[in-house]
């Protein structure tokens, strides 16, 4: 059976949304903004109890949110407006000049905006990326870990030299110091530690 965004939320779903991040100018997390949606909606996805503890389930909460974020995105830079998304940080702040084209060319945003994958992902598919949480791993949340994975655009199987290396690319992209974004720059900051802790440190 196929179905839509739209058929999963309420029809006024984005502009609360849009209202919820106005109301947090210093930026909300995603476990923050999932629990407050549960609060707000409590006939959608996000209120579904236990969806947070199984990993099908998670994926596709998490994977919900930021379709809905990325066409939000969309929707604010007509009026001069930026949407960072990230998982530890989601913001809505003014566009700064010489970023009129970023959400065109960000991989995550065409990734978030395929509503295909949501529909074709499965079981097993989230398992092989969230990959083994056992051995030390499972003191990294499950959507930390997938997050932090798609931010550096990486995919199992990985080692620590692979990630470290990955991050000195996006922080030499991305560095405030080379007209790039601050918030961006602390979000690669932040998914890399999340990351050395699931691979361990070089």
């Amino acid at each position: 059976m196929t179905v839509s965004a739209d058929e999963l939320l309420p029809e006024n779903f984005v502009d609360h949304l849009h209202a919820l991040l106005q109301a947090h100018p210093q930026g909300i997390d995603e476990y923050a903004l999932i629990k407050q949606l549960a609060a707000d909606f409590p006939d959608s996805p996000f209120a579904v109890p236990g969806a947070l503890r199984e990993p099908l389930a998670l994926f596709q909460l998490h994977f919900l949110l930021f379709h809905q974020l990325y066409r939000l995105a969309d929707q604010v830079a007509e009026h001069g407006q930026q949407l960072d998304i990230h998982a530890l940080s989601i913001r809505l702040g003014p566009r700064l000049s010489g970023q009129e084209g970023l959400l065109r060319e960000d991989p995550l945003r065409t990734y978030y905006l395929d509503w295909a994958q949501w529909m074709e992902t499965n079981a097993a598919d989230v398992e092989r990326l969230l990959g083994d949480f056992f051995g030390g791993r499972s003191s990294v949340p499950a959507a930390e870990h997938a997050a932090a994975l798609a931010l550096f655009e990486l995919a199992e199987p990985l080692t620590a030299p692979d990630i470290k290396r990955r991050y000195r690319q996006l922080l030499s992209q991305h560095h405030p110091d080379r007209g790039g974004s601050t918030a961006t720059a602390q979000a690669i900051n932040d998914a890399f530690l999340i990351l050395q802790r699931y691979y361990g440190k070089v």
